[in-house]
């Protein structure tokens, strides 16, 4: 009898340890605040991106969300964190297409598996990519931009968000198949590529519109060419890649809430279900949508098809292209 009340008592001790060591009390959760990670410095569309869905998610979790920059590697430190990150909701991360896509298909050496080291929540918003100069370029429209390029091969330099991202395989992927050529200047995020262009540091960009639109439309940069479906109304005499013969560069970016991998569903459930409530609110859609971003509000299962289809498509670029870091 006593044997089968020690036995009985184990059973029920391993249980009760088993729960706390777990990491998440799901029906519990949030309780603390819970911090998003932007793998970007501020300024640019992803950092825009969470800073608009952080306090509404925050208001539907019940707890803040509160916005982190970690900068470096195109995304890949920031990412990295978010991927080794304890799976209990509190770290979550902004994914984008150049950390879990462009990235990891011309590195080798990303210190994490995109296809399984995360665990896909929700994606926010789809944007265009635009190439834009600075004024002092001696080109106002994408016939005089890529004669002006061929005519000088190598004088020029672009900026991007940071090596082995969306905007750095974009670009080289147009300089392929365009026949020009210009010098790669990676920065540690949109933000900072943006400033150094703006101020004539560097003549062009490849960057998200919604962190460059702002200067577009105060005329401190001038737009190119645009990666969308189709001509966009901000910008109505842009030609879009497709329009201009080069469809495979014609690929929009993503943001979307990400989480390490392993994380319970009943939090993924909850942080799903609170970034679509944001996203009723027509203030938060409106701040988005006036970035020329499109609401995405796929399920967790849609957006892990997403991910793995978008990375299959660079991948697939990065090797017909014979594309590498430099």
């Amino acid at each position: 009898m006593q044997r089968r009340y020690l036995f009985a008592y184990s059973v029920v001790s391993a249980l009760v340890l088993g729960a706390a060591a777990s990491p998440v009390l799901a029906q519990g959760y949030p309780n603390k605040v819970v911090k998003l990670q932007v793998p970007f410095a501020p300024g640019g569309t992803t950092d825009i991106v969470a800073r608009v869905i952080s306090e509404p998610l925050g208001k539907a979790l019940g707890q803040s969300v509160i916005v982190e920059n970690k900068a470096g590697g195109g995304g890949v430190v920031g990412a990295t964190e978010t991927a080794r990150a304890v799976p209990d909701g509190y770290s979550l991360g902004v994914a984008t297409v150049s950390t879990t896509a462009a990235n990891p298909a011309i590195n080798p050496k990303i210190p994490y598996n995109t296809l399984t080291d995360f665990t896909p929540i929700i994606n926010i918003a789809a944007t265009p990519n635009i190439i834009a100069v600075h004024p002092s370029f001696p080109a106002r429209n994408y016939k005089e931009f890529v004669a002006e390029l061929k005519k000088n091969p190598g004088k020029y330099s672009y900026s991007s968000s940071g090596t082995g991202g969306i905007g750095h395989l974009q670009m080289e992927l147009f300089k392929s198949m365009s026949g020009t050529f210009v010098t790669h200047i990676p920065y540690r995020g949109a933000g900072p590529a943006l400033n150094d262009t703006v101020a004539g540091q560097v003549p062009m960009i490849f960057d998200n519109l919604p962190s460059a639109l702002p200067f577009i439309q105060q005329k401190r940069l001038i737009p190119i060419v645009v990666a969308a479906p189709q001509r966009l109304a901000v910008l109505p005499d842009v030609p879009t890649f497709k329009e201009v013969g080069l469809e495979p560069v014609n690929r929009m970016a993503y943001y979307g809430v990400i989480g390490p991998k392993g994380l319970p569903k009943e939090v993924v459930d909850k942080v799903s279900a609170g970034v679509k409530k944001s996203l009723e609110d027509p203030a938060v859609r409106k701040r988005i949508e006036d970035t020329g971003s499109l609401i995405v509000a796929n399920t967790p299962e849609q957006f892990t098809a997403q991910i793995k289809a978008e990375y299959e498509v660079y991948k697939k670029v990065v090797d017909s292209a014979k594309l590498k870091l430099e």
